[in-house]
């Protein structure tokens, strides 16, 4: 494809000169060349539109003059008019054509082929022209409701709850599974919960009803209305298929994963079936790559803590370990520390199961049970490609903790996790598990315990004065917290009523200082390796969460939640 910068040329709008001008500036500053030189006072959007669609095949949509018919307007829900930013202009022998504010985002296209089930053609316009488009023929661009988008798909929210018993037999269970209705049901949660950044939605069959239910936050929440409980088989083979995974197999669990591009950020998707007593149960995990900031120094850690991790992982050698339940952000943590220490001198290979972000730079490995590539089968030919650090994706038993301590032990930084309830119990679950105590002492440099808590919502956040028993569920009395400031969040649109908006986490960290190396060779009792790290300035998860409170950045609620009174 010839570049934008040859194309202008060719068609008389800029010089030579010009189109260096702007590349000078577009090393500098970043950005595409065409709005450079738009800046520059060189050519207009129309010079840019017209150079973009001689670069790409496409034919140029007027939106402003030209008027689009209603029917070819209902060929593409506003749910994904918004969400993809692009109109439909025409319909041409069973082909739709849509007009694309980023026509050098090739996967919005194949999106809507995926999503619609329909051939897609693509046209080129401006961001800007879309937006009118879409508020002209759509309305305003505003947040809609599942209810709203079930009903633009043509489910009546009110016949929600009416059985409606599905014909036996396969052949008319694949007749619906790719039926439209079904089709867009599938697509409407999907693009639901991907707009909310939920972390998981839960389909469950009942025996009157079928309930979709989606994690935000770390919470669950059930999308109202239910979509119709007939198409709940119909829902569950479609998302088998999309998954790859066998339709005809309905009495084992099965797992797969389904790869989307939404807006044109990778978006992936882990599916998990089980047989219950109505039907399949369907879990699906969204890990959007383009929602997550992998950047240690912007994830949430307060200062001092930031201090801790980057002295830790900077460190030559040793073992470094995150630990804390399901869902408590151990990925994201480990991740953002390796992309900060990924630099052109390091080698670094991951060890995961699976690989859940491709990071240029590091040499990411996928566990393959199938094929008995374990972890220790994996860190064992790793350690023969020279790394210099090396990530673990879990540590589950003696052979992977005793290659993680013997890589340490050459020269190697490990980093990997393990599930504890805190941070110094990583001593005692790695012995349990057969590593000596004084390897372990050796070679373990510091664990930290994390947990995510909900953040109050800035828009409805208010201040309050707690009464002495929510004081005391947090094992403080009412004259310690004098002046303090405390907040809850009273509940609004943006946070969906909820009073909170996001997460952060919360930190534990136990170093591996001289006198606790030194107890650990020793075997000594939890209880005294953790009175030590206190003593030492260890916060355990229940003071650091104390301190968010006393920051305004969390409730009372969520620490007495999440955190254990010591």
């Amino acid at each position: 494809m010839r570049n934008i910068g040859e194309i202008l040329i060719e068609m008389g709008f800029v010089d030579v000169e010009d189109v260096n001008e702007g590349l000078t500036i577009q090393q500098k500053k970043g950005g595409k060349l065409g709005d450079v030189l738009i800046e520059l006072g060189y050519v207009t959007p129309e010079d840019i539109l017209f150079a973009l669609a001689e670069q790409t095949g496409m034919e140029v949509a007027d939106l402003d003059e030209e008027e689009i018919d209603q029917s070819v307007i209902d060929l593409i829900p506003k749910t994904f008019a918004v969400t993809y930013r692009v109109v439909p202009v025409g319909q041409e022998a069973g082909v739709i054509v849509v007009a694309l504010g980023d026509p050098m985002n090739p996967t919005v296209l194949e999106d809507l082929r995926f999503m619609l089930n329909l051939e897609v053609r693509g046209a080129v316009s401006t961001p800007e022209a879309i937006e009118r488009a879409i508020i002209r023929y759509y309305g305003p661009i505003e947040e809609t409701t599942f209810q709203d988008a079930l009903a633009e798909a043509g489910f009546d929210p009110d016949d929600m709850e009416v059985l409606d018993d599905v014909p036996g037999g396969n052949t008319d269970l694949e007749s619906m599974v790719t039926s439209t209705p079904v089709i867009k049901l599938v697509n409407l949660i999907l693009l639901q919960a991907i707009r909310d950044k939920a972390a998981d939605i839960h389909l469950e069959p009942f025996e009157k009803i079928f309930k979709v239910r989606q994690r935000i936050d770390g919470v669950l929440y059930e999308i109202k209305p239910p979509p119709p409980p007939h198409l709940a088989r119909a829902v569950a083979s479609r998302i088998k298929i999309m998954a790859n995974l066998d339709i005809a197999e309905t009495r084992l669990p099965q797992d797969g994963r389904i790869e989307l591009n939404v807006g044109g950020r990778p978006v992936d998707i882990r599916v998990s079936t089980l047989p219950v007593l109505w039907g399949e149960a369907v879990v699906m995990r969204i890990l959007d790559r383009g929602n997550v900031d992998l950047d240690l120094d912007n994830i949430g850690i307060r200062p001092k803590d930031l201090e801790v991790i980057k002295a830790l992982i900077t460190k030559p050698n040793g073992v470094i370990l995150v630990t804390g339940p399901t869902g408590s952000g151990k990925t994201t943590t480990l991740y953002s520390a390796l992309s900060y220490i990924n630099t052109v001198e390091k080698k670094i290979i991951t060890n995961e199961d699976p690989v859940e972000y491709d990071i240029d730079g590091l040499i990411q490995v996928p566990i393959n049970p199938d094929v008995n590539m374990t972890y220790a089968k994996a860190l064992r030919a790793i350690l023969r490609q020279d790394p210099d650090v090396i990530f673990v994706g879990e540590i589950r038993d003696l052979e992977t903790a005793g290659i993680a301590v013997e890589a340490a032990l050459t020269g190697h930084l490990v980093l990997s996790t393990l599930h504890t309830n805190d941070a110094p119990s990583v001593v005692t679950r790695l012995v349990d598990l057969g590593v000596e105590p004084f390897m372990l002492s050796a070679v373990l440099e510091g664990v930290i315990a994390q947990r995510l808590v909900r953040k109050i919502c800035i828009d409805c956040k208010a201040q309050y004065t707690p009464e002495p028993e929510e004081l005391m569920e947090l094992g403080l009395k009412p004259e310690l917290v004098q002046g303090r400031s405390f907040f809850y969040g009273e509940g609004c649109k943006r946070c969906n009523s909820t009073g909170y908006k996001g997460r952060q986490a919360i930190f534990e960290m136990f170093l591996g200082s001289a006198k606790i190396k030194e107890m650990i060779a020793k075997n000594a009792r939890l209880v005294d390796l953790t009175a030590q790290a206190r003593k030492e300035g260890m916060r355990v998860l229940r003071e650091a969460g104390i301190t968010a409170i006393y920051e305004g950045r969390t409730s009372i609620e969520e620490i007495v939640r999440e955190t254990i009174l010591h």
